[in-house]
C-alpha cells in the first residue's frame, strides 16, 4: 500500500496471507455491533468485497482501486442509512478492520508491519470519514423524503359528492404545504372534472394574514381550472381574528361548518337533499 495509500508491502502481504482469519475477525466484530439486523451471510459478502479492494490498494498506481473502494463504502453507508442504522453502527463497519488487522500483526510478530500499521490506520480513518459523510447526506435525504410524504398524507383531497371535492386541512398552513395542497387539488380537478371544492379549515389552529394568503392562492388556482371554491370551518374565534386583521376574502364564499359548505355546493350543483319520510 504505497504512495500514502495506507501502508507498505508488509501489511499488504499480511492481508493476502491471512485473508480468512482477518476477514473472520472483522465480520465477527461488525456482527456484534449490528445485533442481528444483517445476516452473517449478508455481512460476510459485503465485507469480502471491501476486503478484496483494501488488499489491492498497494498496487493501485492510478487510483482506480481507491475509487472503487470509496464507491463501495458509499453504497454501504447509503444502505445503512436507509435501514435505520446509527452513525456509529455504520462507522464501526469500517473502523473494526483496524482491530482485526492489528491482531493479525501481533500474531505475526513482524516489527516492520507494526511500523506500517500507523499509515494503514490513518488510511482507514480517511475511509471512515467518507463513510460518515455519505451516511449523513443519505439520512438528510431520507428525512426530506419522509417530510414530503407526511405533507402529502396530511393534505388529502377527497370526493364528497359527484362533482364536489373536499380538502380537509389540519395543522399549520405554510408555503410548502400550500404548494402540496394546490398541486393535489388541481390534479384531482383534472382527473374528476369537479366544478366545486370545499376547503375545510376546521383543523387549522389559527388564521393570520399569511395563512389567508395561502388560502386565497389555492382558491385562485382552482378558479383558473373552472372550479368554484367554498371555505368552511370559520369558527367564531377565527372570524374575529380575520375581522381584526382586516383580511378580505372578497367574493369567496365562507361557511361555519363543513355540512353548511357541502349543502351550499350541492345546491349550486342542482342537487336537493331531503329527509326520508
Amino acid at each position: 500500500m504505497s504512495g500514502g495509500a495506507g501502508g507498505e508491502g508488509r501489511i499488504a502481504a499480511l492481508l493476502g496471507s491471512r485473508e480468512e482469519a482477518v476477514l473472520d475477525r472483522w465480520t465477527a466484530l461488525v456482527a456484534e455491533n449490528v445485533r442481528g439486523r444483517l445476516t452473517e451471510r449478508e455481512l460476510r459478502a459485503e465485507l469480502t468485497e471491501l476486503y478484496g479492494l483494501l488488499a489491492r490498494v498497494h498496487d493501485d498506481a492510478d487510483g482506480t482501486v481507491r475509487g472503487e473502494l470509496r464507491a463501495a463504502l458509499a453504497e454501504m453507508s447509503r444502505s445503512r442509512a436507509r435501514q435505520g442504522f446509527s452513525p456509529s453502527e455504520t462507522a464501526v463497519g469500517v473502523f473494526a478492520v483496524k482491530q482485526a488487522v492489528l491482531e493479525a500483526v501481533e500474531e505475526s510478530g513482524d516489527t516492520e508491519a507494526y511500523r506500517e500499521f500507523a499509515r494503514f490506520s490513518a488510511f482507514v480513518d480517511d475511509l471512515g470519514l467518507v463513510t460518515f459523510e455519505t451516511y449523513a447526506a443519505e439520512r438528510e435525504q431520507v428525512i426530506a423524503d419522509q417530510a414530503e410524504q407526511l405533507l402529502e398524507l396530511s393534505t388529502p383531497v377527497v370526493k364528497l359528492w359527484d362533482g364536489i371535492l373536499g380538502v380537509p386541512l389540519v395543522g399549520t398552513l405554510d408555503s410548502a404545504r400550500t404548494q402540496i395542497v394546490m398541486e393535489s387539488l388541481l390534479q384531482m380537478l383534472v382527473e374528476t372534472g369537479s366544478e366545486h371544492a370545499v376547503i375545510d379549515i376546521t383543523g387549522v389552529p389559527a388564521v393570520d394574514t399569511e395563512v389567508a394568503q395561502h388560502l386565497l392562492k389555492t382558491v385562485m388556482a382552482a378558479r383558473l381550472m373552472g372550479t368554484d371554491c367554498v371555505i368552511s370551518g370559520i369558527r367564531p374565534q377565527i372570524a374575529q381574528t380575520i375581522v381584526g386583521l382586516g383580511i378580505e376574502f372578497g367574493d369567496i364564499v365562507t361557511k361555519a361548518t363543513l355540512a353548511d359548505a357541502l349543502a351550499y355546493a350541492l345546491d349550486r350543483s342542482g342537487v336537493s337533499v331531503v329527509k326520508a319520510v
